[in-house]
């Protein structure tokens, strides 16, 4: 690949793309818990009141727009945060740890996680969590089946997210792609390119889901699918 190629890549994957509510759709994150993430916000305590850093920089803070780049780690932090629900400092730890000790900078978009860099950052993680055998051994299946979500380029940057349907029932099937240069960056069919948002609009407008399957050239099951992960969120 070439040098102006390879740049361009990577300022698809960094440019302002997506508003708050749009990344935690995609994410399957409460807009509350990514802003948190992504701005900080300030907590109450004895003294008065203290700061809860971000955890991810934003591509823009003011008006805050994030990146593809920043809905990786999002959907990386989320398998660590939200399904285990421990809390931030200790996250915030491992990953300075992590970094610190792998020399690597933002750990979470990088395909080392799943070497390992992914090992050292979890076992670090489980220590400070204090997790048993048995919940270090759950938290790594559920890591990988994240990672699994997510495709490097040769560069080891991601280049594709293929989001969970449904927050509530991940599977391990992948319809569904999130990638910058398609549909600017917004979730579509596999197979066609279709943004799942028009095939969910024609369906609330009445069309059956034969006919816009027909239209497309996609199974029927593609198009429930993309209403279904449409509607999920």
């Amino acid at each position: 690949m070439s040098i102006s190629r390879t740049r361009s890549a990577e300022f698809d994957r960094d440019i302002p793309a997506y508003t708050l509510a749009e990344a935690a759709r995609y994410a399957r994150l409460p807009v509350a818990t990514l802003r948190s993430w992504v701005l900080g916000r300030q907590y109450p305590t004895a003294e008065g009141k203290a700061e809860f850093p971000p955890l991810i920089r934003p591509a823009s803070r003011r008006p805050p727009w994030l990146s593809f780049s920043n809905l990786i780690e999002a959907h990386v932090l989320r398998s660590l945060r939200t399904e285990h629900g421990v809390p931030v400092k200790a996250l915030r730890r491992a990953l300075a740890f992590a970094e610190k000790t792998l020399g690597i900078d933002r750990l979470l978009l990088r395909s080392e996680l799943c070497t390992g860099a992914g090992k050292v950052f979890l076992d670090r993680y489980g220590e400070l969590i204090e997790l048993t055998a048995s919940g270090q051994l759950a938290m790594r299946r559920l890591f990988e089946e994240h990672l699994k979500r997510i495709d490097w380029d040769s560069s080891r940057f991601p280049v594709r997210l293929y989001p969970f349907l449904s927050a509530s029932a991940p599977s391990g099937d992948r319809p569904i792609v999130i990638h910058p240069r398609i549909a600017f960056g917004r979730p579509v069919v596999v197979s066609k390119g279709i943004a799942t948002l028009t095939i969910a609009e024609r369906v609330d407008a009445g069309e059956s889901v034969k006919d816009i399957a027909a239209d497309y050239d996609l199974a029927q099951s593609e198009i429930e699918q993309a209403v279904v992960y449409e509607r999920a969120a």
